[in-house]
């Protein structure tokens, strides 16, 4: 459990820099930076910088192997949210998921969708 505290945590920019690249897969800085700009002004320098910096972090790995580096998220996509969700559940929830879906449901309009899958997963949950 020690461990899994001293993880890196991305910033909130890092978290926008791991979407493209969980969206698209491995890419350049140029290609990262040119999907940031459909959501935001952000100049490539600073683009470079970040990903140099979740590299060394760890949460980023870099392909040296060609002229253009390419760069891919280090660790699967589900395992990086699993890890935010529960260190924020147990932050903000007192580590009770009860509690946070609650306010969920409770907050936000829920789509008739929504609320079905939800009621699946419940579920399936009880069936195991």
């Amino acid at each position: 459990m020690e461990d899994q505290n001293k993880r890196p945590e991305p910033t909130r920019s890092e978290l926008e820099i791991l979407q493209v690249l969980w969206d698209k897969g491995p890419s350049t800085v140029r290609a990262v930076n040119d999907e940031l700009l459909k959501q935001k002004d952000v100049n490539y320098t600073t683009t470079l910088k970040l990903m140099q910096i979740m590299t060394d972090k760890g949460i980023l790995k870099r392909d040296e192997s060609q002229m253009k580096h390419v760069y891919h998220v280090a660790e699967a996509e589900e395992k990086t949210k699993d890890h935010l969700l529960d260190k924020f559940i147990d932050s903000v929830y007192q580590g009770s998921a009860g509690k946070l879906v609650m306010q969920l449901l409770g907050n936000k309009k829920a789509s008739k969708e929504d609320l079905d899958g939800i009621r699946r997963m419940l579920d399936e949950l009880d069936n195991k």
